[in-house]
């Protein structure tokens, strides 16, 4: 159960936001017939109490009342809608704004008896920005909509590195690295084993998964152990921890497991796949007598609300030895904060962590998401002197259950 107090809230934003947005729609269908109007009207506020219910019996219902992907969809329904309409408001305040100085203008810097002979009449609003409004909102909740069917689309992105140091038995190595499971948030069983065909149909080197292997819970793995055991690769798969496999995000215990044991059954669950999850510490890769380092630390990030169990004074000492180091941290932030001032020698680092907020654009030559306000590294390529990061996307999802613009990633990384 959420709090009552939480869910009144979120409802009363939710009702004058609609109020707010209905102004528009009235300003809109002001010239049609009162039967048409009545229809879009009733409509309207129809669509409103479904989501007021559906928002409720999410709220306050138990989790196997509603299927996990009917639960998935109506929470991604509700949370698309409200942000569309927000959007839109953000048009109409710009109306209320001019048209607030409009009647200032009028009411104090016009002629009395001009005054007099229209101070009975409201200022219309604009129709453009009307339609402005709920067209730009529309057009986010259509897209958000279309992304539903994007969550599974994989995208391999293939990418060569020069490194100058890079020792020669390792020029063409190919590195797979994918992030970000969250096996929690699947749905569909044959696409994600689709997705798994696709990273073993690369025939890479070496696999390397920079975390969240779940959303919250252990158990989240049961479905799909048989299908991400299937990886395998000649240098082994190598893992890490994100900052979901702690379980920070529900209330311990659960189903009579504390939180220290879901960590351990988290830990327990990369070995029986055979994934080797390396916790602060790096190990050797050798090929042909040649060596480099693969270092391995636990979550690590920058931003407050994240944790920072990764110890680099723990997983570093040792590593400096070899020529070459690639480095696996979830968060990105550390690349600023401590990896680049502190560890220069790192040459390679990989990331997930941002989902590139699943939300944005990413072409050749640019790229954009709202996340990028938040992370100055959040997805594909960044070089800094002989340092070069690496941010994956990620293979799955969590809370929108869909891709607009950055679909999930399978990255091919080529040292050369």
């Amino acid at each position: 159960m959420r709090s009552p107090i939480g869910a009144l809230i979120f409802v009363t934003i939710m009702l004058l936001l609609d109020t707010y947005v209905f102004q528009a729609v009235k300003a809109v269908s002001q010239s049609l017939s009162p039967k048409t109007k009545a229809i879009i009207y009733g409509v309207y506020w129809s669509i409103t109490a479904l989501l007021i219910i559906g928002f409720l019996l999410f709220v306050f219902s138990d989790q196997n009342f509603l299927s996990k992907k009917v639960r998935t969809y109506l929470f991604a329904t509700i949370i698309g809608l409200f942000l569309a309409k927000f959007t839109a408001v953000l048009f109409f305040f710009v109306d209320d704004v001019r048209r607030g100085i409009q009647w200032l203008a009028v009411r104090f810097f016009s002629n009395n008896s001009k005054t007099e002979s229209i101070s009975g009449d409201p200022i219309s609003r604009s129709i453009f920005l009307s339609w402005l409004g709920l067209g730009i909102g529309g057009g986010l909740f259509g897209s958000l909509v279309y992304g539903f069917g994007n969550k599974y689309k994989y995208d391999i992105k293939k990418v060569q590195l020069v490194f100058e140091n890079l020792p020669a038995a390792f020029k063409g190595m190919r590195i797979l690295h994918i992030s970000d499971i969250h096996s929690g948030s699947f749905t569909d069983k044959n696409a994600v084993q689709h997705g798994v065909n696709e990273i073993l149909n690369e025939k890479a080197d070496i696999i390397l998964f920079t975390g969240d292997l779940v959303n919250d819970r252990a158990a989240e793995m049961n479905d799909y152990m048989d299908i991400f055991s299937k990886l395998k690769a000649p240098m082994g798969v190598y893992s890490t921890l994100g900052n979901h496999d702690y379980g920070d995000y529900v209330s311990w215990p659960d189903n009579g497991i504390s939180k220290e044991q879901n960590l351990e059954n988290i830990k327990r669950v990369h070995e029986q796949l055979g994934w080797k999850l390396l916790m602060n510490e790096h190990v050797v890769l050798e090929k042909n007598n040649a060596q480099i380092a693969l270092i391995g630390i636990e979550n690590w990030s920058n931003k407050a609300r994240f944790p920072k169990h990764g110890r680099m004074d723990l997983a570093y000492p040792g590593a400096e030895k070899y020529p070459f180091k690639i480095l696996m941290s979830h968060d990105p932030s550390h690349w600023d904060a401590q990896v680049k001032p502190s560890y220069p020698a790192i040459d390679l680092m990989l990331s997930g962590h941002t989902h590139g907020m699943q939300f944005g654009i990413n072409i050749p030559g640019f790229k954009w998401s709202p996340v990028q306000y938040m992370y100055k590294q959040w997805a594909g390529l960044y070089e800094e002197a002989n340092q070069k990061l690496y941010v994956n996307p990620g293979f799955g999802f969590i809370g929108y259950p869909g891709r607009v613009g950055i679909l999930p990633e399978i990255t091919v990384i080529e040292l050369m």
